[in-house]
């Protein structure tokens, strides 16, 4: 019988993200296997995201998702739930677009993103994004702001409407939380007012055997916020994903 190969450890990214949210916390991680950073591309459905990131990341995985990528990482469990060895999930959500007066408001303001990325450029969108997705006093950390911003203009106007459409029109995942069996861990900021402290409880409440962490004194950036925390809470998960 052909051996299993070792899992990787895959970081999968939020919007317009790469390695640069990851790379803080590698030094913390107790992981001395196989890493790699999904590369969404110019993908423009959550579907075609996950799909690409099997198909280039072969054998079992250890899936980490931000953000968009947690909602990616849930698609990638749909698709091939026998790969998916272990699942984080941190700053993200499961549920579709609302179909109602919210939704409405969610579709506007990303439309007014990529508007503004259109017509001033990646550099005055990103700063327009961070207003709600970092604490008010990390806005005048220039380091981190700068990090962030920098990561953002690496990527496209055409990309950042891709992965905004791909959400704006992303699938439930309800069905794929109720049937994950593979060891999972929750993690959020609980300063993070895009995806709450509450929406990672409901997510908890439909996949009881997930383990969640809320880590104090950051919002939706957590990882760039603070790496070693985010490390202490991922190196009990990496543990217990390789020994059981």
């Amino acid at each position: 019988m052909k051996p299993t190969p070792p899992p990787t450890l895959l970081f999968v990214p939020g919007l317009m993200c790469d390695h640069a949210t990851f790379d803080p916390i590698r030094p913390h991680l107790n992981w001395d296997g196989a890493v790699a950073v999904a590369d969404h591309g110019h993908a423009n459905t959550l579907d075609a995201m996950a799909e690409a990131l099997l198909q280039q990341h072969a054998g079992p995985l250890l899936l980490f998702g931000h953000s968009m990528g947690g909602r990616v990482a849930l698609q990638a469990l749909r698709q091939q739930p026998q790969r998916v060895v272990a699942l984080a999930l941190m700053g993200t959500g499961y549920a579709a677009r609302d179909t109602g007066e919210a939704g409405l408001r969610e579709a506007q303001h990303r439309h007014a993103l990529i508007e503004l990325a259109q017509t001033q450029g990646m550099h005055v969108m990103a700063q327009q994004w961070l207003q709600g997705m970092l604490p008010a006093q990390r806005l005048q950390d220039q380091p981190l702001t700068q990090a962030i911003g920098q990561m953002f203009e690496r990527k496209s106007v055409a990309q950042f409407q891709a992965q905004q459409n791909a959400l704006l029109k992303r699938p439930d995942a309800e069905d794929v939380l109720r049937d994950c069996r593979c060891p999972l861990l929750l993690l959020c900021g609980a300063l993070d007012t895009w995806a709450t402290p509450a929406q990672h409880q409901a997510m908890q409440a439909l996949a009881p055997h997930a383990e969640l962490a809320v880590l104090q004194n950051v919002g939706h950036m957590c990882i760039m916020e603070n790496p070693k925390a985010v490390a202490t809470a991922l190196n009990p998960w990496l543990a217990h994903a390789v020994n059981c």
